[in-house]
């Protein structure tokens, strides 16, 4: 179970390999193509989802051991999803909970280093939200899901939602 088949570092130089192989394709063929997630992310769940493969199937590649794994997999997301519905404690340890990245136009670089947001990532949120400076915002959230809700200041008190 412990046991490997090749030397450590040679498990080290194919991990760096493949992740530089997929991190230029990736982005080579655009952010079109791999949706909301950055190329470094995707590429990261992919080696993620390869790397596990096999302590998942204990070297069992028959169709009926896939099977098996994948309606665990699935049984597993469905009962957290019931879990964190019916318990709001369970949901805010699974989740997190929104946290206001953007009040009165002043920005919290504190949370942006706790979650690696870039100056570059929430500009483009706020473009995204109808806006260009800061001092134009009521509000920003980052929400649990990773997208940044902007609330737009307004003559009123209102203000014009976004998600992002």
């Amino acid at each position: 179970m412990f046991a490997m088949n090749v030397p450590w570092w040679e498990f080290v130089v194919r991990g760096m390999v493949v992740y530089l192989f997929l991190l230029v394709f990736l982005r080579l063929t655009g952010r079109r193509q791999t949706g909301q997630y950055a190329p470094v992310d995707l590429v990261l769940l992919l080696i993620l989802s390869n790397a596990v493969q096999n302590s998942m199937n204990a070297g069992d590649n028959s169709l009926v051991g896939g099977l098996i794994s994948a309606a665990t997999l699935i049984t597993c997301h469905v009962a957290l999803a019931r879990l964190t519905f019916h318990v709001p404690r369970l949901a805010r340890l699974v989740d997190g909970r929104p946290q206001t990245l953007v009040q009165d136009g002043r920005l919290d670089s504190a949370l942006m280093r706790r979650e690696l947001l870039t100056p570059d990532d929430v500009a483009a949120a706020l473009r995204a939200g109808g806006c260009l400076h800061l001092h134009e915002v009521e509000r920003a959230t980052l929400e649990t899901n990773g997208s940044i809700t902007v609330v737009l200041r307004r003559a009123g008190r209102g203000g014009t939602e976004s998600g992002i």
